[in-house]
């Protein structure tokens, strides 16, 4: 998923410079690039708070086995 993501946002850039010269383009392919910015910070909360989620199940699982 995250070589997609990179691979979409390298075309972004290099059909930014091919389109360079035309108005109507670049704002198309700025809007493209905000979109495509704005699913990999959603992305990466995702990833973050799974991360987070299991850390704190592993702090408890450890807390228990202290207590006993």
């Amino acid at each position: 998923m995250e070589k997609f993501a990179i691979g979409l946002v390298v075309g972004g850039v290099c059909g930014a410079l091919l389109t360079a010269n035309n108005y109507k383009m670049r704002t198309l392919v700025r809007k493209g690039q905000e979109e495509v910015q704005e699913k990999l910070d959603e992305l990466m909360d995702e990833k973050i708070r799974a991360f987070e989620e299991k850390a704190e199940k592993n702090e408890k699982k450890e807390q228990k086995k202290s207590e006993k």
